[in-house]
C-alpha cells in the first residue's frame, strides 16, 4: 500500500494524479497545513523540511513531487507516463520537466509564500507584482511551445503534462493571466477522468478530515 502524505490541490496533486491513472492501491493522509501538521514530530521524521508530498512505499520514502512521480512511473507505468530514455522525445519531455519546475511555477510559489505561507513579519507585498512579471514572462515562451491540441508529446500522456496542468491550476487560483493556447490546453486537460476522480478522493478526504477535528 503506497501512503501519499499532502492536502489535495498542493503538489501532491501531481503525485495523487499519476496514482490515480497508475491504477495502483494507495491512501491518502491529509496533512492540515493551517493546523500544523506538517510541523508535527511524525511527519518531519519522513521529510525534515516540513514540504509536501511525501509518499511511504514499502518501506521507502520519497520526497519531491518530481522525483516521486518519476519513480513510480519508473516503477508501476509499464512504459507508459514517461518518454523512451535517450530519445529526442525524453529530451523534450525532460526539457519541459525542468522549465515547469525552474521557471514557471516558482514566480507563483513566491506570491504563494509572500500571500500565505510564510510568516506573516516575513510577507512582503513588493514582491506580487515581481512574481506577476516573471510569471508572464515563463508563461509566453510556454505558449510558444505547447502544442494547439493533445498533449505535450502528442498523443502520449506524460509525467510532464500531470506538472503543467497542476502548475496551471495554481496559476488560475492566483488569478494570473493565462495565455490562449496554454488557457485551452489546460481545459482539455482538466477533464480527464482520473484528475477528476481523484480531486473528489482527497477532498472528501481532506473534508471528512477537518470536520472531525472541528465538529459542529
Amino acid at each position: 500500500m503506497i501512503t501519499l502524505y499532502g492536502t489535495p490541490r498542493s503538489r501532491a496533486l501531481r503525485v495523487s494524479w499519476l496514482l490515480e491513472e497508475l491504477a495502483v492501491e494507495w491512501q491518502f493522509s491529509f496533512l492540515n497545513f493551517a493546523k500544523g501538521d506538517n510541523r508535527s514530530e511524525a511527519f518531519l521524521a519522513l521529510n525534515p523540511s516540513g514540504k509536501m508530498p511525501v509518499i511511504e512505499d514499502d518501506g521507502l520514502v520519497v520526497t519531491e513531487s518530481a522525483a516521486i512521480q518519476r519513480y513510480l512511473a519508473e516503477r508501476y507505468g509499464n512504459g507508459k507516463f514517461l518518454p523512451t530514455a535517450g530519445t529526442a522525445e525524453s529530451a523534450t519531455h525532460e526539457q519541459w520537466v525542468s522549465f515547469i519546475i525552474c521557471e514557471l511555477e516558482q514566480p507563483l510559489w513566491s506570491m504563494g509564500k509572500h500571500k500565505f505561507a510564510l510568516p506573516e513579519e516575513q510577507r512582503l507585498a513588493a514582491m506580487l507584482p515581481v512574481a506577476k512579471f516573471e510569471f508572464d514572462k515563463a508563461a509566453k515562451i510556454a505558449e510558444s511551445w505547447v502544442p494547439e491540441s493533445g498533449y505535450l508529446l502528442g498523443d502520449k500522456f506524460t509525467i510532464a503534462d500531470i506538472l503543467l496542468t497542476q502548475t496551471l491550476l495554481w496559476a488560475r487560483a492566483f488569478e494570473q493571466d493565462i495565455p490562449p493556447k496554454l488557457s485551452d490546453y489546460l481545459e482539455r486537460l482538466s477533464t480527464r477522468p482520473a484528475l477528476v476522480s481523484v480531486l473528489a478522493k482527497t477532498e472528501a478526504i481532506a473534508k471528512a478530515a477537518q470536520e472531525s477535528e472541528y465538529p459542529a
